[in-house]
């Protein structure tokens, strides 16, 4: 278990991925983001991608696919709102959509 972001950490923490395009989700302490790929084998793949770290960190994301688009919206259940987990895996996520 982790805990919840909060102060200084918190405000560095969401500023840096509000500039790789991640948002606040509107009533609730989780952030989302949509991501877009050459078709949908790209797509599938980042997810399979995604999905050996998440498991390995045992925190897993909230996701849709439609086609060649993810959306993905991370939040820690266990403490209802945005902890460090949620903070690595998006950073993760982003590094393995650039490739």
């Amino acid at each position: 278990m982790s805990d919840k972001l909060e102060g200084e950490s918190r405000s560095v923490a969401l500023e840096a991925l509000a500039a790789e395009g991640w948002q606040m989700v509107e009533g609730r302490d989780a952030i989302a983001k949509s991501f877009r790929f050459g078709d949908f084998v790209d797509a599938f793949g980042w997810i399979t991608r995604v999905a050996i770290h998440a498991e390995k960190a045992n925190h897993h994301p909230e996701w849709s696919n439609t086609y060649n688009r993810v959306h993905v919206v991370l939040t820690s259940h266990d403490v209802k709102g945005l902890t460090d987990r949620d903070v690595k895996l998006a950073r993760k996520m982003d590094a393995l959509a650039r490739g």
